[in-house]
């Protein structure tokens, strides 16, 4: 799990300063409003090559796959809403550091983290699956349009 951290180093989060933090999780944000733009791309393909699918095991593994898309995004457009609370909380921490509990706010911080990069994980596992039934679909029709 600890190799799809995204910080620069283990104890990062400990040592940086407000500041730093707040630069990393707003790189959070553009990533996870990248990631929608990608999961609604996945689902256009789905959409577009769906009427192609002529097996019983195709349209299975669409509907798995589009279950996995509605779940994958409802994951990330959460994560872009606990960012964006993030991202205001930091921001009150940098006008006033001395505030708020520090330790605690840092191990909310590592805990996001955690949970983006399982998010990260899943959507490329996500991802692989679309395109690879896109390509089986799509490689199934060529095969048949020869066939014929």
């Amino acid at each position: 799990m600890n190799k799809f951290r995204i910080r620069p180093k283990d104890d990062y989060i400990q040592e940086a300063n407000w500041e730093q933090l707040f630069v990393l999780t707003e790189h959070w944000k553009s990533d996870l409003e990248f990631y929608l733009l990608d999961l609604e791309f996945l689902q256009h393909i789905i959409d577009k090559y769906f009427i192609r699918m002529a097996s019983k095991k195709d349209i299975d593994d669409v509907r798995e796959i589009e279950t996995i898309l509605v779940e994958t995004t409802n994951n990330c457009s959460h994560l872009e809403t606990k960012i964006a609370k993030h991202l205001i909380y930091l921001g009150n921490l940098i006008d006033d550091p001395f505030k708020n509990d520090s330790h605690a706010f840092r191990a909310k911080h590592e805990q996001l983290e955690d949970n983006i990069a399982l998010f990260v994980k899943s959507f490329r596992k996500s991802r692989n699956d679309v395109f690879m039934i896109t390509k089986r679909v799509l490689d199934g029709d060529t095969l048949s349009g020869l066939l014929k």
